[in-house]
């Protein structure tokens, strides 16, 4: 029996360093591997190709997406099942409102007192332009920010401040075994961005259009022709 494989599909680099800082450490011990997928810079197809490839191999995956301008969380899955031939809701995960409210999700007072930040009961509100605006002053790098609170990251915390980030937690870490009374935030900080099972888009996911390759999941050799939507591998 081939050994199981987890997929986590995220939107952007914020993402990916937030899911191999905080929710990989948390998976890895159910899976042959955790591997994330930004398809931000992805062609529809291309993604639509590798989840029926996953689905096909009986591997799992997660398709993460920020709710963006949709109504609510059953309008934006419909969106990225149509765009992503996803079948189940399940699978999806809608991040309110992007994924900074997760960064901040994980910080107490004291910690929003060493980053010179006001203190937040909730973060389900947050957006990406709020995010930016309170970057401290003394910062001269978003991502140095953003590698400063996932130092300080607490899951516990999260749990209380941001429903989405519950929703992700008891729906795939739960389930797992872990309960969020045990966890312990060490587990999360203590693992340095992009060292567990990290995949950016186009890394391992065969040539370009056109040219012969490997197929993303089973490594069989497949022509990388693209194909639209609907149409099998």
């Amino acid at each position: 029996m081939t050994p199981r494989r987890l997929f986590i599909f995220v939107e952007g680099s914020d993402d990916r360093r937030f899911f191999s800082r905080v929710i990989v450490p948390l998976l890895g011990g159910d899976y042959a591997s955790v591997e994330i997928i930004t398809y931000a810079s992805m062609k529809s197809v291309k993604v639509c190709r590798f989840v029926r490839s996953i689905t096909a191999m009986d591997h799992d995956f997660i398709m993460c997406g920020d709710i963006d301008q949709e109504r609510n969380v059953k309008a934006k899955k419909a969106v990225l099942k149509s765009r992503f031939c996803v079948l189940s809701d399940d699978r999806i995960v809608i991040i309110i409102q992007e994924i900074e409210s997760w960064y901040l999700a994980g910080l107490d007072e004291r910690s929003q007192r060493r980053l010179a930040l006001r203190s937040y009961r909730t973060t389900n509100h947050i957006t990406k332009e709020m995010f930016n605006h309170m970057i401290p002053r003394f910062y001269t790098s978003r991502i140095a920010f953003m590698a400063d609170i996932l130092d300080l990251f607490s899951i516990g915390v999260a749990l209380e401040k941001n429903r989405s980030f519950t929703y992700f937690f008891t729906r795939f870490i739960t389930p797992s075994g872990i309960r969020p009374g045990t966890v312990r935030p060490e587990s999360a900080s203590s693992v340095k961005a992009g060292t567990i099972g990290e995949k950016t888009a186009g890394e391992g996911t065969g040539a370009g259009p056109g040219e012969s390759g490997t197929d993303e999941i089973s490594a069989k050799p497949v022509n990388n022709t693209e194909r639209r939507e609907g149409e099998g591998l």
